[in-house]
């Protein structure tokens, strides 16, 4: 039994969610629900059990000194609720952790006792995948869910993938069990410069929730990171010609398939985004406030066919090395790393081993219009 002590009762709910690791590539998904708590000052107010949750070899706790005093921060997801202001105020329930070790199904249905007490409405999963999209185009997002009905009224994808999934697509078909409406938000991260972070992937994702919302999210120094992250991959990918040829194939090759996605609908997005973004009028503050959440008594851990890819760059400074066949390319072939799909991901190999790995499906080769392999 969830009790909720101190947490006042809630505008028309949306749960946002976003998982560390196998579902999070270039941490896009992760560091949208981090800016969102951010922007509106989140404070938390429950946290699942790691005990129940976390294998702490693969992902482990650190320590820290606050004060001279040592302390720990276990790997765990928290939750947070928001309130954004304006004529029409609702609030946001934050969701924001690693993807678990064990008991996924048992990590759902308490994820699912929490949107149960809150009232929450609807759930939007976010997630990034690697893909063959170049780092000079918008970065495609796409929404995919389980319901027919909710794909028609809201202009989403009904996924129609079949093979290994995260937990992305363990706690949509989770909420779709349960009766709760779920929406999954995909970004393709582009698969040769994957090292996180990847502001442009994740400001795409922040759009796109607005989009699916109606909400204006304050992006602070998103959009200059962004710019700044493409300048510095285009610096990277100008010093050798072959990186160059790779990515002009992939521009040429996204930009014949987006040419008939002209359309006055998508035009008609992008001005809808810019009457949000647009001065607020009086009595519509600009952004939004926290909910005052008091002690909850929940709360258990308080602590916080395709061109031969180019060859590799190895910049000193940067957004991170250009990938190439001298390594593989992310996700494929001789890297040590599991191609798109490949349940068995494991990011031990590299420096961090508390996180697991961002490796996603294949964004733009074998999934097909039904959305990304991760559903």
């Amino acid at each position: 039994m969830i009790e909720l002590e101190g947490v006042p009762e809630l505008i028309d709910p949306v749960m946002v969610a976003a998982f560390e690791g196998w579902n999070d590539a270039g941490d896009a998904a992760s560091t949208a629900v981090a800016h969102l708590d951010r922007e509106w000052k989140g404070e938390v107010f429950a946290a699942l059990d790691a005990e129940d949750y976390y294998d702490f070899q693969v992902n482990r706790p650190t320590v820290f000194l606050d004060g001279g005093v040592r302390k720990i921060t276990w790997p765990t997801t928290r939750l947070s609720v928001v309130r954004i202001g304006g004529d029409k105020p609702r609030d946001l329930v934050l969701v924001r952790g690693i993807e678990p070790s064990m008991r996924w199904r048992s990590f759902c249905n308490e994820i699912l006792g929490f949107a149960h007490e809150l009232g929450v409405e609807m759930v939007v999963v976010l997630g990034a995948l690697l893909g063959d999209t170049p780092h000079t185009r918008p970065v495609p997002v796409s929404g995919v869910t389980s319901d027919p009905d909710l794909a028609r009224t809201m202009d989403l994808e009904e996924t129609k993938y079949e093979g290994p999934t995260g937990i992305v697509g363990i706690l949509q078909e989770a909420c779709t069990h349960a009766g709760v409406p779920a929406v999954s938000l995909w970004a393709a991260v582009p698969h040769y410069v994957s090292q996180p972070p990847n502001p442009k992937a994740t400001l795409a994702l922040l759009n796109r929730l607005e989009d699916l919302l109606g909400l204006r999210i304050p992006l602070g120094e998103l959009p200059e990171d962004a710019r700044a992250w493409q300048v510095g991959v285009d610096q990277l990918a100008a010093e050798d010609s072959e990186v160059a040829e790779y990515v002009q194939t992939l521009e040429e090759a996204r930009d014949t398939a987006e040419l008939p996605e002209a359309s006055g609908e998508a035009i008609a997005r992008e001005f809808e985004r810019y009457l949000r973004r647009r001065d607020p009028g009086p009595g519509q503050p600009s952004g939004g406030h926290a909910t005052e959440s008091g002690d909850a008594t929940y709360l258990r851990d308080a602590s916080s066919g395709r061109t031969r890819p180019p060859k590799p760059i190895r910049p000193e400074t940067g957004p991170g090395p250009v990938s190439g066949p001298g390594s593989g390319r992310p996700g494929g072939p001789g890297t040590g790393r599991p191609s798109p799909g490949d349940p068995d991901d494991d990011r031990a190999a590299d420096d961090d081993p508390a996180r697991s790995s961002d490796d996603g499906p294949d964004a733009d080769t074998d999934n097909g219009p039904d959305g990304p392999s991760q559903d």
